[in-house]
């Protein structure tokens, strides 16, 4: 039992004004239209064959908290490069001499692949090509600047993401929910990083500016007393007392949960639920596991999903965290927030500068500008009568 199955963004509730700025993919949100549509949707990470042991205090039956604001940018990201990934097969599907083929037929009725383009561009060819252009602005300017991107930015984003989601786990159901794996989201990065790395030098934090962030969010700036246990989740005490004879003679704990634990999110892990605070879990566990000590393991617990038998493995005091402590993650979160800020103006100006023709908006423009002066006439005849 994965406790972020259903408290993915718990971690973010202390931190999410601190992390909400580190992702740059919102830069280029306002080019990729088609994914501002499906960001608004936000990813439910809740397993339904996961037994929900992380649940707070009073909410055994309640529905899974709505994320907060801060990672959406982070499932837009997701989002806009599953539709992108696709979507560029929109732009080259028919770019041969046969799009008179058929690619189905029904009935002895072809569809051929002229048609089939037509409907691709037609669901969303628009939004995908402006994301192509920006794409190739991005490398173009990127070029000039001497920009490049390692495979060690990859890694840093990619972390940086996975603390805005507040853990991996909640990264990686986020990941299963948009339908893609790691190396997927590794491709859509490099544009991100780019546009990233031309703009931060255009920005300066001044150690005021990170003292006063520090002083507005200083409650965000500590971290309650956490634990990290195992448990085995089973029906009956019977089971639970079989169990805790094994581990008494010896068995290995780890082995017992992934045979015997009935608990989903975690079985496979060995049981694991990684660290977790006290308002995490329901209350009967909690005040078990918060008084064993590392490498200790509880009789068996009772709660409304069954018998429990707990193993803790790791614990953390609670600590309030210095300015100090908290100046260079401070000072990231700054220039994020500032090149957020300047990427819209900077992408209109490039866009500006830039010559561009794009098949699929300029005939509507055209012909928009010529309908224009026609209804203008048309209004200036009637105003004549």
């Amino acid at each position: 039992m994965d406790k972020k199955d259903l408290n993915g963004n718990e971690n973010l509730e202390n931190n999410g004004t601190m992390e909400e700025e580190l992702n740059t993919s919102e830069i280029i949100n306002e080019e990729v239209e088609v994914a501002q549509v499906a960001a608004e949707e936000p990813v439910n990470t809740t397993k339904a064959d996961s037994i929900p042991v992380m649940n707070k205090v009073g909410a055994n039956n309640a529905t899974p908290p709505t994320p907060p604001t801060a990672p959406r940018s982070n499932k837009a990201w997701m989002i806009a490069s599953i539709v992108l990934a696709a979507a560029l097969i929109i732009v080259l599907v028919v770019q041969k001499d046969d799009s008179k083929k058929a690619v189905a037929t029904v009935n002895g009725t072809k569809i051929t692949k002229e048609q089939l383009y037509d409907k691709l561009i037609e669901a969303g060819g628009e939004s995908t090509l402006q994301s192509m252009i920006t794409t190739e602005l991005v490398d173009q300017e990127a070029k000039k600047a001497n920009v490049t991107v390692t495979d060690e930015d990859i890694n840093t984003e990619l972390e940086d993401l996975k603390a805005q989601f507040g853990g991996e786990a909640a990264f990686n159901a986020a990941l299963s929910q948009s339908s893609m794996t790691v190396d997927d989201l590794k491709k859509q990065m490099p544009l991100q990083v780019k546009l990233r790395k031309i703009l931060e030098p255009q920005v300066t934090v001044t150690d005021d500016e990170i003292k006063e962030y520090y002083d507005t969010n200083k409650a965000t700036f500590s971290e309650e007393e956490q634990v990290r246990a195992s448990h085995i989740l089973v029906e009956t005490k019977e089971e639970a007392d079989a169990i805790l004879k094994q581990l008494k003679e010896g068995a290995d704990f780890a082995t017992l949960a992934k045979e015997k634990s009935s608990d989903t999110g975690s079985k496979d892990n060995g049981g694991d639920l990684d660290f977790f605070k006290r308002g995490d879990m329901v209350a009967e566990f909690s005040d078990v596991a918060f008084k064993l000590k590392v490498g200790e393991t509880s009789d068996a617990v009772k709660s409304d999903y069954g018998y429990h038998i707990i193993k803790v493995t790791d614990h953390k005091d609670a600590k309030d965290y210095t300015l100090e402590e908290k100046k260079d993650e401070i000072r990231k979160t700054l220039v994020s927030q500032k090149v957020s800020a300047l990427s819209s103006t900077w992408m209109s100006e490039t866009t500006e500068k830039a010559k561009i023709t794009n098949t699929l908006t300029d005939a509507k423009e055209d012909a928009a500008a010529t309908a224009e002066p026609t209804a203008s006439a048309a209004a200036g005849n009637e105003s004549t009568k």
